[in-house]
């Protein structure tokens, strides 16, 4: 198996694209750690991972607190693979937007993969190989009504992620980003209902909502050494939203 020997950690992996990207580590063959707050389902999320014969361990992390942050940096040690997937959602109209959930959102959505990453690429650096997904989404391009803090921390985040290819990647460490359309996971569906999902994709070339572990396919492909020569790239994983 490709990945075999590697150790990922996945934020936000108890569910939805994080889950999804979690179990397909693992069948690859990578240790893989699962992370979120919620610790009944990052144990279900485990235990489905073992049950086809993978490895992976829960270690919980509400990514919004600094010394969280610095404890699961802490207990994931040696990591090859990193996947900033965790994220708060805020839907709301920029006029109604309220400062306590602004501000969380910044610290999950910036805050948090900015240091988990400063964190954890000294040690791919030392040891010349490593990949760093960050998972943006296809607001990051495009306007969307009541998505203003949610995509201006995307847009943030892939602008990150090419300033950490530029720094990283001449030392072996190659840091990319995921940019899903409108894909059903319980994060979306809380936000915008599933009415409100299906409207959305039916604005894509394909006309439909993804399902979470679409684009975890595409986040294996860029940890893998099969994407060894992509680098600083957003990869669009949205039905071509963005394209039309």
């Amino acid at each position: 198996m490709e990945l075999t020997g590697k150790i990922a950690l996945v934020t936000g992996s108890t569910a939805g694209i994080g889950a999804e990207a979690a179990r397909l580590l693992a069948a690859a063959g990578a240790d893989v750690i699962v992370s979120g707050r919620n610790a009944e389902r990052g144990a279900a999320t485990v235990r489905t991972i073992t049950q086809d014969g993978g490895k992976a361990r829960f270690v919980a992390a509400d990514l919004t607190d600094l010394d969280a942050l610095r404890r699961l940096a802490a207990e994931a040690g040696a990591v090859d693979i990193l996947v900033n997937n965790a994220a708060i959602f805020p839907g709301a109209p920029t006029v109604a937007q309220d400062v306590e959930t602004f501000d969380a959102s910044l610290a999950a959505n910036i805050r948090a993969p900015y240091f988990l990453t400063a964190a954890l690429a000294p040690g791919m650096v030392a040891r010349g190989s490593g990949s760093i997904v960050n998972v943006s989404t296809m607001a990051a391009r495009i306007g969307m009504p009541g998505l203003s803090v949610y995509s201006a921390t995307k847009a943030a985040l892939e602008s990150l992620t090419r300033t950490w290819a530029a720094e990283f990647s001449p030392a072996g460490v190659r840091v990319n980003t995921v940019a899903p359309g409108p894909t059903r996971t319980d994060m979306v569906l809380a936000t915008m209902g599933e009415e409100g999902a299906q409207q959305i994709g039916k604005t894509t070339l394909l006309g439909r909502v993804a399902a979470p572990r679409e684009i975890a396919e595409v986040i294996l492909f860029l940890a893998t050494d099969r994407a060894a020569y992509v680098t600083g790239a957003t990869i669009a994983a949205d039905a071509g939203r963005t394209a039309a």
